[in-house]
């Protein structure tokens, strides 16, 4: 996953918003055929776009 979280006020703030982005999307993988190219953009909590993730070949 590439992300942007620079738009939080500390560095607590960050751990904590890529936490809960990563818990969100961790938790519906299990919604998605992970082949290669396969991706979703990723939103922070305030729902503005601050990445992507996407399944590459190994």
């Amino acid at each position: 996953m590439d992300g942007d979280v620079d738009g939080t006020p500390s560095a607590e703030d960050t751990t904590r918003e890529l936490g809960r982005i990563l818990r969100y999307w961790a938790g519906n993988l299990r919604h998605y055929d992970l082949k290669p190219g396969v991706g979703e953009a990723v939103y922070d909590s305030g729902h503005r776009e601050v990445g992507r993730w996407t399944v590459t070949e190994s």
